[in-house]
């Protein structure tokens, strides 16, 4: 019965008000009831699971829980949908490692509507290195193409560049003939962002606060990782009729600005959701990563841990040291 079998997973508990992750055994019978059970050999690392790792309430409501918003592997059992056993699959958003138990087990169970095939050609580690980070630069730079970006525009500036949705975003769109302007506050990696494709990187300062409503436009274009203060100053240095993907909020949730970038440039700010989109449009990103979009450099870079790694890396993804994209697997 699949119900007796034993997993690790690395779980979060609130002791004294003071959260804490170890590794610990479970039971499938702890999962939650849903349509397919996988069990998962990678998963990867996003600042979402950082959050969860530390008690936020906002990201995940109950304790003890398993994090882990991403998950590839296999499917042990389908009780409905399209899915068989042996299946390869991945999951990314929706509930996952939020407040459903999530990818930091080697199992997992969701409901088939979670649950896209693998893409031809693809592995489980491989879609990891993606994982939600990835899925979420192909979105933003697939919105820059719909409103119309090209490369003959000018200069695409990526802020957080060194993250792990910035990387991905500097090096598809440098693959896609653009001149990628690579923003980032960590200075040790600019090699590194040169080596994806950035034709010029720029420190933090690059953003820093001006009380100018509108400055010399410089980019074309722009995916912002970051939010908060420094997406208000990129939006004063849009081209007219140029847009803005926008995606995180590291450096804060609140957008100060004025109308004039969109009423003086026309300019654009692109929401970009890869938590509840339809299976799709996942879909449909997922396969030209597998192909076209193929992230050759962000592949051979990604660094592997083990779930005895994770709580030293989540602590760095809080503190703002982590770069590059960090897979987890479960066979470490």
């Amino acid at each position: 019965m699949t119900n007796d079998i034993e997993f690790k997973a690395w779980r979060v508990e609130e002791q004294n008000g003071e959260y804490g992750g170890s590794e610990q055994t479970l039971n499938v019978s702890d999962l939650p009831e849903n349509d397919v059970l996988i069990r998962v050999s990678h998963s990867s690392l996003n600042y979402k699971d950082a959050l969860s790792a530390s008690g936020n309430k906002g990201v995940t409501r109950q304790f003890p829980h398993t994090p882990g918003i991403d998950a590839a592997g296999e499917v042990v059992e389908a009780s409905s949908g399209p899915f068989s056993a042996g299946d390869k699959v991945l999951v990314t958003g929706y509930d996952l490692g939020m407040n459903t138990a999530g990818g930091f087990g080697e199992y997992i169970r969701v409901p088939a509507s979670w649950c896209v095939v693998m893409p031809k050609g693809w592995n489980a580690r491989t879609a990891m290195i993606y994982g939600t980070a990835g899925l979420t630069a192909g979105l933003c730079v697939q919105k820059l193409l719909t409103m119309g970006a090209a490369p003959e525009q000018g200069k695409v500036a990526v802020s957080g560049a060194s993250g792990a949705v910035g990387s991905v975003a500097v090096e598809l769109l440098a693959n896609l003939g653009f001149e990628v302007v690579a923003i980032s506050g960590k200075q040790d990696q600019a090699g590194t962002l040169k080596g994806l494709g950035a034709s010029e990187v720029l420190g933090r300062d690059a953003l820093a606060a001006e009380k100018k409503p509108l400055l010399k436009p410089a980019f074309a274009n722009a995916v912002d990782t970051v939010g908060g203060g420094p997406l208000a100053e990129l939006l004063k240095q849009i081209q007219p009729g140029g847009s803005v993907s926008c995606c995180g909020l590291v450096a804060g949730p609140q957008l100060e600005t004025t109308v004039l970038p969109f009423i003086l440039r026309g300019n654009n700010l692109l929401g970009v959701d890869s938590v509840e989109i339809p299976l799709t449009e996942k879909q449909a990103v997922w396969d030209k990563f597998a192909g076209e979009w193929a992230c050759k450099k962000t592949e051979a870079s990604a660094r592997d841990i083990g779930r005895g790694e994770l709580d030293g890396a989540l602590k760095a993804f809080l503190k703002g040291e982590s770069s590059g994209k960090i897979v987890l697997d479960h066979s470490r």
